[in-house]
Order: structure tokens, then sequence, then C-alpha cells
């Protein structure tokens, strides 16, 4: 196994020393079982980063009320407790930004979202909600950070407590990113009552394990070419586990680091095995396993031994990399510290964006117009209008794109089919209060504007994001107005604000010198009162035309 040099493993013979250029990252996830954080010293001139310090909690957000599925008061607040000592120590290490990501757990419960903003209110900590189709993304870039797959196939299975992740990839594009509600905690507290396991508990299990993995697993097969040869690389802390108790046993010792240690199908089937005839309290006994990873060690187990079994592979090997790290990587990509192999996932947004505008038969043409005029809109009232910053820019480009995408639904109100489109679609490097903005505004580009009576409106927690929408969805209708007939009748416009007239002047350059844009200009007037309500001010359209050319 060759390490990628985007990955320097703790403890360094040589650590690089500090430069004025390295900059300190904070990343934290809010799994199911436990959060975890990593702080990264990036070293941008490789590039390269190394873990200082990383801080984990079991928190078990996944023991939820069985009768509602909320998360528990009691769980929240070892959560917060928890989030709360990992700021505590991202700021003893200088570090410039945190970024934390909710899974599975948060992402299904009722009260998740009301869980974040209050973690935004009381420790001022925004934790990104990202979808499981995200999850996999990043894990796949945690790993390619430590492990090189020299163009080779291998899945990746990464078991948490609420959902296992399956990704299929090469090194480069991931073939297959997929994320199935089997998990070692879920499992646990939902379909294990005796203990030690009964057999036809035991059975029941495996069954519903199998029925759940085989659909991904069968799509992911489906993305291998003839004479592939496939491999697993396992991740995350249940895999962990079992890899330190079958290294334990066989070498004496867990190997350190773990990187690259293998387990095969065998070794593994034999552990399962074992542990399904020993109580908690026998499991308890075994060298290397903690109380809480007692409790929930054979369904994760279980869960690893069907996915080998249904993709006929002999063994897996282990890589320490995974979410945390994939967040590292993902903030060095949008950041551009990273040009060379994964550069492509630079473009990951637009790319997820215009696949969905294709799946949904969106007039490109048009919809790139209008984007084009929305962000023309936005930069030239940026800093006079509003300060918005440049993640603000990319959402309402997104929604630019994908605003008429509900006339696959139906063209009677059409702007609510594009939120709900765009609410349930796979968006790939967006985390879910960006879906629901991007969704947000293009359920706003006509029609009525945000109103808190609107319960998309008010799936808005962050206030951050409501002002967004509030701010952004006026220029995307005045975009829409720009292009009325939808055949490129304006080439250009240009703001002009006159702030003693309080009057913001909108000159329109047509494509035909000879075409009086007569449509465009009436339909901007007449979109125009939501602008002129949240900035303010009042708007101007004027028609620029070109002189016409002398023979």
């Amino acid at each position: 196994m060759v390490k990628s040099i985007y990955d320097l493993k703790e403890p360094l013979v040589n650590p690089p020393m500090p430069t004025s250029q390295d900059r300190i990252l904070a990343a934290i996830d809010v799994g199911t079982n436990s959060i975890h954080m990593v702080v990264a010293r990036i070293l941008p001139l490789l590039p390269a980063f190394t873990v200082v310090a990383r801080e984990k909690t079991t928190v078990r957000l996944g023991d939820r009320c069985k009768q509602t599925g909320r998360l528990t008061p009691e769980a929240m607040s070892r959560a917060t407790a928890a989030l709360k000592r990992c700021q505590e120590i991202a700021k003893s290490l200088n570090a410039e930004q945190i970024i934390a990501v909710a899974t599975s757990a948060v992402r299904e419960a009722p009260n998740g979202r009301e869980f974040l903003q209050q973690i935004e209110v009381d420790l001022g900590l925004l934790v990104n909600l990202i979808s499981g189709a995200e999850e996999a993304r990043r894990i796949y870039l945690g790993v390619l950070s430590g492990m090189q797959f020299d163009d080779q196939p291998r899945v990746i299975i990464d078991i948490g407590g609420g959902s296992t992740e399956l990704i299929l990839g090469d090194g480069h594009e991931p073939r297959t990113l997929s994320s199935t509600k089997v998990g070692a905690v879920r499992l646990t507290s939902e379909m294990i009552t005796t203990d030690p396991i009964d057999l036809a508990e035991f059975q029941a299990l495996q069954a519903y394990i199998r029925g759940m993995l085989e659909r991904p697993i069968e799509e992911l097969q489906s993305q291998l070419r003839p004479q592939e040869r496939l491999r697993m690389i396992g991740t995350s802390g249940t895999i962990e586990t079992l890899a330190s108790l079958n290294a334990r046993e066989k070498l004496g010792a867990v190997p350190t680091p773990l990187n690259g240690y293998q387990m095969t199908q065998k070794d593994l089937r034999d552990w399962v095995n074992r542990l399904r005839r020993l109580s908690y309290a026998d499991r308890l006994l075994i060298p290397g396993l903690s109380d809480k990873r007692a409790e929930i060690i054979l369904a994760g187990a279980m869960i690893l031994l069907e996915a080998m079994t249904l993709l006929k592979v002999e063994c897996f090997e282990i890589c320490e990399r995974s979410l945390r790290e994939g967040v590292v990587v993902d903030w060095m990509i949008a950041h551009g510290l990273i040009e060379d192999r994964l550069r492509y996932q630079g473009s990951v947004r637009q790319r997820s964006v215009l696949k969905n505008a294709q799946n949904y038969r969106v007039n490109l043409e048009h919809s790139q117009r209008v984007a084009k005029f929305a962000l023309d809109l936005f930069d030239q009232t940026q800093g006079v209008l509003h300060t918005l910053n440049t993640d603000a820019r990319d959402l309402l480009w997104a929604a630019a794109i994908l605003h008429n995408c509900g006339h696959h639904v139906s063209h009677s109100s059409h702007h609510k089919h594009s939120y709900y489109l765009i609410r349930h679609a796979e968006l790939l490097g967006f985390t879910e209060i960006e879906i629901e903005t991007i969704a947000n505004l293009a359920r706003y580009h006509r029609k009525t504007s945000p109103k808190k009576r609107h319960e998309n409106y008010r799936n808005l927690t962050s206030k951050k994001h409501r002002r967004i929408v509030e701010q952004l969805n006026s220029l995307l209708r005045l975009a829409v107005a720009l292009d009325r007939r939808q055949i490129g009748a304006i080439t250009a416009l240009h703001c002009h604000y006159l702030p003693d007239q309080q009057e913001m002047r909108l000159l329109i350059d047509p494509t035909d010198p000879a075409d009086d844009c007569a449509l465009e200009l009436w339909s901007v007037d007449y979109k125009k009162g939501s602008f002129e309500s949240e900035y303010g001010i009042k708007l101007t359209p004027i028609l620029n035309p070109v002189p016409l050319k002398r023979p």
C-alpha cells in the first residue's frame, strides 16, 4: 500500500516545520454512535495535512425515543457537551475554522433540525446536515487521502451507528455512492432483544441485513467492468474494532498503525459465530473491547459479513481515514489547495446540478441565460445592496439552473414542483441546508414572496440561509424576466445605483438592435416589486439599444 501525499501520518520521523502558510482546520463528525473530531494542520505547499489532535465521545444519538423517533433530551445533552469540548480543543490549537457535519441519526429524527438549531444558538457552532450520498462522497475523499488505488476498483464499506455506506471507486470519479439504513446501533436497538442473541433472532437479523444490502450491492456490481477484480476497504469504528480484535489474537498485538491490516472473511465469520454465543457480560471480558462497543459489535460484524458474502470478497483492508478526513480534503479542494488527481471534485457541485437538470429535461440554454443574468445582478449589486459571499452566489446559480425543473411534473404550479424535486434530488457537494436554500430560491422565482406560514420556508432553520432566500429570490425573478421569450433577446445588463434618488437603473442591451424587447421590459416591470420591497429602492429598466451600423 502506498500513502497519498494528502495525508501525513503522525507521528512523523521528521515533521515539517510550521510555516506562516500552514493552516489549522477542525473537522467534526456528529454520528449516530459517537462524535469524532480531528484537528488537521494543512500544509498548502505540498499539499498535505497531518492530524495533530483527535477527540471522540460516545453519545449515542441513535438511542432515540422508540415511540416517536425523536432525539432524547439525554442524548442531545451528551452531544452538546461533547461538541463544546471539541470547540475548546479546536480553539486551544488555533483552528481557523470548525466544520461540523451530522449524519444518520440527526437526518432521520423529527427534531433533528431543531437540535442543530439549538446547537447554533447555545454554542455558536453551525453543524451541517448532509445526505447519505454526500456522506459517502466525503468518506471516499477521506479514504483517497490515505491510500492509492492505482486505477483499480475498490469497494469501500463504512459501518456507522445508523447507516452503512458503500462506495465503488478506482481513485477517480466514484462509480457508485450509496447509504443504507443498516447500522450497528440501529439494528442492536431495534432487532436484538435476547442476550445472548437466540437463533431465531440471529437468523431474522441476518435475513434483514441481506435484504437491505442486496439492492445497493447489485447497483455496485453493475458498475464493474468485465475482468475487474474487486477488493474491499473497511473503515470506521466497528470495522477497526473487529480488525483489532483479530490482530490481537492472531499476532499477539494490534499493529500501529492499523492502516493496511487485512482480515479474511473466514476470520470474520468465526468472530460472528463466537460473538453471537456470548452475552454482553461475556463480551466485556474480551481484551480490547470497550463497554459501548461491546453492546453493538455483533450487529456491526453481521453487516460486514453479509456485505462480504454478497460481494464475494475474501478479505478486506483497513483504512483509518474516513468521513472526518474527507471533510478536510473537501475543504482543501474548495480552497484551491489540491489541483492534481482530485481536481475533478472541485466541480462536483456544478456537475451534480447539471446532471439533475438533464434528468428533469430542463431547457438548459434558457436556464444558463437565467443563471448568467442572476449572477450578473448578484455581482453588480454586491457591496452596494448586499454583502453575501461566493457560497451564496453558488446557491443562486444552482437555483437558476434548476428553477424550471418542476415542468417535469406539471406546468401548473411548477415552482412548487421545482421545490420538491430539488429538495429530494441527489445534489452532491451541498449540505442539506444548502439544498433547502436552493429549493426555496427556485420555489420563489415566481408568484408569492417568502412567507413565514409556508412550510418550505420554515424548513430553513438557519437565519443565514433564510436571509439568502429573502435577498436573492428577487434577483432570480428579474433574471427569469430578462429571458421572458426564452430566445436570448438580451445580451447583457448593467446596474447603475443612484443613492441620492434611491434608484437602481437597469440598462439592458438587446441582442438584436431592432428588437424593442417589449415583453422582457414588461416582465421586469411586473416582477420588480419584490426587489424594490427587499432593498427599499426603485428599479427602472431601460433599453440600451446598440446603434445600427451604417452601410
